[in-house]
């Protein structure tokens, strides 16, 4: 009889240990169909969470991830699951727990917490946790976050054989995440790419299609962003039947804020730019707008010039851009440097103008600091000198020739380094 109770007894620990693995199968089944979804990285927590507090038989669980650029706050806990109505984690069991298992990168359970040593309460002796069981969540050897279960419901609290599990189920966990962090990095970092791709192309749009027809003129611009969006900016704006307004603008700063304020440095001289208006009152009333919508750190440097293409007069002012080449027929160059300070300095500026003849042979050529300041691997800037030298060795170049040379001469000069800035050129040339 007795052997016969041993057998039984047998028989029922042997089905116990089956049914614990069969659970356990289950669980670690349900995580690993995980690893090849596309499911967000909070879903899958949640299922980890869920069958973390089914299986264990516990009243809360959570799981909390590392951060690492977050040095004060390492561990942002993104899913609780509960089955009974508790109180939230308290901030002081959060720290110690969290900075506990920074240290030691080991399980630790507890299943009488206030008394445990290894923490310190003061007076919050009175909140309903009183045993915990934490694991660390490895990948690589490297510790991604941690799963965590508290209040053990049976009377004998948490046992080895629950830590067990619990790092079973962490070790498969951090793979998990980790694909999915992966992924979702992976996903945003294409949507990231087609909307800037998009702001390109919208910002492109901004920017003239074709150059103007001016009686007695040739004239090309031309833009190349350093990155899918930039900050340079030229246009052409017809004025009445004898004059058109050209310009040329470089905002401060790179990528989406450049855009927006190269964007409304558009609008901003379009709105100023009418027949009663002299040069320096567009500057003077575009700058008072640039400074009234942007911080104190956004500027922009103009160069806006008003073609008189019936008299053949250019009227001119220099807002702190690099100073334009006006080279004439004899092969004379001058700099066009008369102006004032780069917009949204100041909110109020007295801005100068010039008006200079253009004869026939004449050439305006405008460009932005991304020319002069391309650099090779050498870190050589490409110079005004050779943008000099080109220009008065071509004369005779028509504007979108002389641009195409310039540039050509440029991706000679950088080779395989990396364009670092916007480059922009408008070139006037009069040729009757």
């Amino acid at each position: 009889m007795a052997d016969q109770n041993q057998k039984i007894s047998s028989l029922e620990d042997e089905n116990k240990r089956l049914r614990t693995a069969v659970e356990e199968l289950s669980i670690l089944n349900d995580i690993t169909g995980a690893i090849t979804s596309t499911q967000t990285v909070e879903k899958i927590i949640d299922l980890i969470v869920q069958k973390c507090v089914k299986h264990l038989n516990v009243e809360q669980g959570a799981v909390m991830l590392l951060d690492e650029l977050d040095a004060n706050r390492p561990f942002h806990t993104l899913v609780r699951k509960q089955d009974s109505i508790m109180n939230g984690l308290p901030y002081r069991l959060d720290t110690q727990l969290t900075g506990w298992m920074l240290l030691n990168k080991a399980p630790l359970f507890t299943n009488d917490l206030f008394n445990d040593k290894r923490f310190s309460w003061g007076d919050e002796k009175s909140l309903s946790i009183h045993s915990l069981l934490c694991v660390p969540m490895l990948v690589k050897g490297k510790m991604i976050g941690l799963i965590t279960v508290f209040n053990k419901k049976s009377a004998e609290g948490f046992q080895k054989e629950d830590q067990r599990l619990l790092s079973i189920i962490a070790a498969q966990s951090g793979q998990v995440l980790e694909n999915a962090r992966l992924y979702q990095k992976e996903q945003a970092l294409i949507r990231f790419q087609e909307e800037m791709r998009l702001a390109g192309d919208i910002q492109h749009k901004l920017l003239p299609s074709k150059a103007p027809q001016i009686p007695g003129y040739e004239i090309m611009g031309k833009s190349n962003a350093a990155k899918y969006v930039g900050g340079d900016y030229f246009d052409f704006i017809p004025i009445d039947n004898q004059n058109i307004a050209i310009c040329l603008g470089d905002v401060s700063g790179k990528g989406i804020p450049a855009a927006l304020l190269m964007a409304n440095l558009q609008a901003t001289l379009r709105g100023q730019t009418a027949p009663e208006k002299s040069t320096n009152m567009c500057l003077e009333r575009s700058n008072k707008l640039i400074y009234e919508s942007t911080d104190e750190q956004k500027f922009a440097t103009l160069f806006y010039a008003r073609l008189n293409f019936i008299n053949h007069k250019l009227c001119y002012c220099n807002g702190g851009h690099d100073k334009p080449y006006l080279m004439t027929r004899s092969g004379d160059v001058k700099r066009l440097g008369t102006g004032g300070i780069p917009l949204g300095f100041l909110p109020s500026y007295p801005y100068e103008e010039e008006r200079i003849d253009f004869n026939p042979g004449d050439m305006l050529i405008i460009y932005s600091d991304g020319i002069t300041e391309a650099m090779n691997l050498k870190e050589e800037e490409f110079g005004e000198d050779r943008l000099e030298k080109i220009i008065s060795a071509n004369p005779e170049e028509k504007p979108e020739e002389l641009i195409d040379l310039i540039l050509k001469e440029i991706d000679a000069h950088v080779g395989k380094a990396p364009q670092m800035d916007d480059q922009t050129m408008v070139v006037l040339k009069r040729i009757s």
